[in-house]
């Protein structure tokens, strides 16, 4: 076997039937390219069992390597263990339900070879649903305007980056790591093709709102500190607007002589300004509990069982 030019990673999770059709679409589309390639599949502890369809891909062919986590740590992990354990020249990252189109892979190949260094699908035509399209480009809008640059919706997972770009991605030891945006901050030279979506092969995203939410907020939370900015600016504006208010009262008492005084007025604005000072504490604890998870250095990912890989199970 030659060197790897071509690495494919995956994160698999809950997309047990998919393994087997996409692991023949790729086998297609990389022997096509007539490239040395290897499949990094990454079972980040699927529930449904995805890494008995794994085992057995890997037993069937030897460009298909396994990775088998302890428990569930999250997509970003899953992708991150894969791209620290292949050995391709180009590394293209995408994703295991077949929304991400095997067939894609020659055209990003082909634009990175006119001196890109890293190109990304923009998804034409989304099969998503209209609510989870709406929610994407709110996130993208508001992560834009905290982290000052601008991020396109339809752009995903799936890209082809040369080996030098994921060697610096993986210099970076952030717990809380979005792949697509911390490519884009890498810089290198970048672009974009847009390819046709695909419908998910089976079942639907895990990524329910409340995992989005919580998602949105660490991303955001752990790239910039505009949310902390943000608060100590309402700060002033709410002390200015109380001093323009009080110096108001007091002009009136000494030129109409007449000073309004109100009980519902004192508790609105003990309620108002309490709960901007609960917010913002609550900002400030999130950056805190950020601090928190990263200075106990704990591993991204704890395999238990890798195949086709060096250090793993290999009979």
């Amino acid at each position: 076997m030659g060197k790897t030019e071509i690495s494919v990673v995956i994160p698999v999770y809950g997309c047990r039937a998919a393994v087997k059709e996409l692991h023949r679409r790729l086998s297609e589309t990389l022997k096509g390219m007539n490239k040395e390639y290897e499949i990094i599949l990454v079972d980040d502890s699927c529930p449904q069992g995805s890494w008995e369809e794994i085992y057995d891909v890997c037993k069937s062919d030897d460009h298909v390597k396994g990775i088998h986590f302890s428990r569930n740590f999250g997509q970003m992990c899953a992708i991150a263990a894969g791209l620290d354990n292949c050995i391709g020249d180009w590394i293209v990252v995408m994703d295991c339900d077949l929304q991400d189109r095997p067939e894609a892979i020659p055209e990003l190949y082909k634009k990175a070879m006119e001196g890109y260094d890293v190109v990304f699908v923009s998804r034409k035509n989304r099969k998503d649903k209209n609510v989870t399209k709406l929610l994407s480009k709110s996130f993208y809008r508001v992560y834009s305007y905290f982290t000052g640059g601008y991020f396109d919706p339809n752009i995903c997972n799936f890209s082809i980056s040369k080996r030098i770009v994921i060697e610096n991605y993986c210099r970076m030891k952030e717990h809380t790591r979005a792949y697509g945006m911390f490519i884009k901050w890498l810089g290198f030279r970048q672009t974009s093709i847009q390819i046709e979506a695909d419908k998910r092969y089976e079942g639907k995203s895990s990524y329910d709102f409340k995992k989005k939410w919580r998602m949105a907020t660490d991303i955001i939370t752990t790239q910039s500190t505009k949310p902390l900015q943000f608060s100590i600016r309402l700060g002033f504006f709410m002390v200015f607007c109380s001093a323009i208010y009080i110096l108001y009262l007091l002009l009136r008492y000494i030129l109409v002589g007449d000073l309004q005084v109100g009980w519902t007025t004192i508790i609105a604005s003990i309620y108002l300004v309490g709960g901007f000072i609960l917010w913002a504490i609550g900002i400030s604890g999130i950056y805190i509990g950020n601090i928190f998870s990263e200075v106990k250095n704990r591993p991204l990912y704890v395999i238990a069982e890798k195949l086709n890989l060096s250090g793993g199970e290999e009979d």
